[in-house]
């Protein structure tokens, strides 16, 4: 019964936070890499440095320019990445992984975040490498996108679901930054807007 109790109790503070992450995954080697006040930990390239702001909790990217805000770290490898994240209505984002430091699009991996943006690669794609067409989130909805990299096999989880399960036979991208993606916006709109809750990573061995 105790156990029980336990369990219903864990339960109740999950939802109570807010959050799509269990209370369980904090003490299993997760590292927060977004402290939910400022930019610390993170950078913008000075040739694209875009509109990147936190209020209330939330990081945000908006704008009509593209831009990346890049980890101050650039040596990830193998790891299990995640983010809690909402994208708007025409908006366009990417999770970057084992991406270099650099303006414009830069070289390395990008979990697409794309709702109602005209371009076929959705949300759970990894783009140019795995097309997702269907819409698995609709557009201001806030959701989780997971990639777990191990060497040259890439797996991407939306919501807990699996949509990549992916080797890579030139493993193209073997290390380098995080990224989160400020999109231009699409024609018509007047900008694209990411908003994120958490970013957090589990290096693996």
């Amino acid at each position: 019964m105790r156990h029980l109790l336990f369990a219903v109790l864990a339960v109740t503070l999950a939802c109570l936070s807010g959050s799509a992450f269990s209370a369980d995954d904090k003490d299993e080697g997760w590292v927060q890499l977004f402290n939910g006040k400022d930019l610390t930990g993170w950078k913008t390239h000075p040739k694209a440095p875009g509109k990147w702001i936190v209020e209330k909790g939330i990081l945000m990217g908006r704008g009509k320019n593209v831009s990346h805000l890049f980890s101050e770290r650039g040596d990830y490898t193998d790891f299990h990445y995640r983010i809690e994240a909402k994208i708007s209505d025409k908006g366009n984002s990417g999770q970057y992984f084992r991406t270099q430091f650099g303006p414009g699009y830069p070289r390395g991996y990008e979990a697409q975040i794309n709702s109602t943006f005209p371009d076929p690669q959705k949300t759970g794609s990894l783009y140019g490498f795995v097309r997702i067409t269907e819409m698995l989130v609709p557009a201001d909805t806030w959701f989780t996108q997971e990639v777990i990299a191990k060497g040259n096999h890439i797996v991407i989880k939306v919501n807990g679901k699996k949509t990549v399960d992916y080797k890579d036979a030139k493993n193209t991208h073997t290390k380098g930054h995080f990224a989160i993606q400020q999109h231009g916006p699409a024609p018509g709109s007047d900008e694209s807007i990411i908003m994120l809750k958490k970013i957090e990573v589990k290096e693996l061995k």
